[in-house]
């Protein structure tokens, strides 16, 4: 199974925000220019995370983004969950005419929830907790 780069993005934005001090705001800016991705895929990243509650989005002159809640209460699964369309195959009668017979949609339905029941165990804190090496790659303070 392979991410999207909308989901991809968002746990790196995620792992971005919550590295930084609880009560520091960044700007959308900010992250796009750390991970080098574009401003407007940035933005529907970010307005996504920020409707699912993950961020908070703080719009003015004194605006800017952090996360939603702490990052200990945010597991990996629910953030996948939220950004990633996790539909491996299309089992429509129109697209595939075994999908009545069809036994590999349950094998499918288990892995997927299989891959969320492990990245549920894991939080946005276990990423950055203790982890000079990636204050340094992302030269947080």
């Amino acid at each position: 199974m392979q991410l999207t780069s909308f989901t991809d993005y968002g746990l790196r934005a995620l792992i971005y925000l919550a590295s930084l001090p609880a009560d520091k705001m960044t700007s959308i800016s900010e992250v796009t220019e750390v991970f080098g991705v574009s401003r407007n895929h940035m933005v529907k990243i970010i307005n996504q995370l920020s409707r699912e509650g993950f961020v908070n989005a703080v719009r003015g002159k004194n605006g800017g983004i952090r996360l939603g809640k702490a990052a200990n209460t945010i597991r990996i699964g629910d953030v996948v969950r939220a950004l990633e369309p996790l539909s491996l195959v299309n089992c429509s009668h129109e697209f595939c005419h075994i999908t009545p017979a069809c036994r590999l949609k349950p094998v499918l339905r288990q892995a997927v929830h299989n891959f969320l029941e492990e990245l549920d165990n894991h939080t946005l804190a276990e990423m950055v907790e203790d982890n000079p090496p990636l204050y340094k790659l992302l030269l947080v303070e």
